[in-house]
């Protein structure tokens, strides 16, 4: 097993909602605007972090027939086909806006021969054709099914024999804040993500989960496995400020009912976009956080 640890100077990734992961069974279509927002920073931020688990896939070949399940606004669609320049993605949402979202990028980028959307509730019994894959991706979206067993044992379907399947999976939402921060009530960030456990265990059950274990089970052989550690530095990129915006607000939006007075005023101040003390206006910012990926083969 490889387990490399990487600090990325800077640079961009993949996003989600206040429990991130991409578009679930669960969203609504009211809550795309703000959700592709998160999406397009992560993917802004931790860009090369992706084309690092991209280019560290265990291929035989490469792939000329890619399904990014729970695709998002796109950020590893678009990795995948700059890193494999004759690939086909079949990029396959739940979310209409999304998808929308993604082909405009593809024509913005020249590649929109090269990616087919696909709108589709991957818990639904009956999947949509997705063609033949040699590679299917999934990126934070396995921890949003009701029933992952069966959607292990669709993709297994869904393979050429022979072909890879990627699973990223979040160790947590990322972190911005010093321990210290903010003055007057230090330690705040890890109180608001300790207020939407409770959410979490309810809602999304898988997240963070052992991938290995349970692709073993539904009949793959699982040839690696690397843990990417990031640490951003946000005086290195003028979106991490963005981005902790972003995400805190969504967190808010969970952990507020928890939060005693004090924190959620703490909060509400660091959110304040016009405020003295914004997220936006910080230099001590960074994104800390860490994803594993699991490269399983169909046999």
């Amino acid at each position: 097993m490889t387990r490399a640890h990487q600090h990325t100077p800077h640079h961009a990734g993949d996003v989600r909602r206040p429990e991130h992961g991409h578009s679930s069974p669960h969203d609504h279509e009211h809550g795309d605007t703000g959700q592709a927002e998160i999406l397009d920073l992560d993917a802004e931020v931790l860009s090369e972090h992706i084309a690092s688990i991209t280019a560290w896939l265990p291929l035989k070949s490469e792939p000329r027939r890619i399904v990014d399940l729970g695709c998002g606004t796109g950020a590893g669609t678009f990795a995948l086909l700059e890193r494999f320049p004759d690939a086909h993605v079949t990029a396959v949402d739940t979310s209409a806006g999304h998808l929308q979202l993604l082909r405009e990028k593809a024509c913005t980028r020249g590649v929109e021969g090269r990616v087919r959307t696909v709108q589709a509730d991957l818990d639904s019994d009956h999947w949509p054709d997705l063609g033949r894959p040699d590679l299917v991706w999934a990126s934070a979206s396995m921890h949003h099914m009701s029933d992952p067993g069966r959607t292990l044992g669709n993709v297994r379907e869904l393979l050429a024999p022979g072909g890879l399947f990627a699973v990223v999976e979040l160790a947590g939402f990322p972190r911005f804040l010093p321990a210290d921060a903010p003055e007057g009530r230090p330690g705040l960030e890890e109180r608001a993500h300790a207020a939407t456990e409770s959410f979490h265990a309810e809602h999304v059950p898988h997240r963070g989960a052992d991938w290995g274990p349970m692709l073993t089970a539904a009949g793959f052989t699982v040839e690696d496995e690397r843990t990417v550690t990031v640490d951003i530095e946000g005086a290195r990129n003028e979106a991490v400020g963005r981005y902790a915006h972003g995400s805190l607000q969504r967190i808010r939006g969970v952990a507020a009912p928890a939060l005693g007075a004090e924190d959620l005023a703490a909060l509400d101040d660091l959110l304040d976009t016009d405020g003295p003390n914004s997220l936006l206006r910080r230099k001590d910012l960074a994104v800390r956080t860490e994803r594993t990926v699991w490269a399983a083969r169909r046999g």
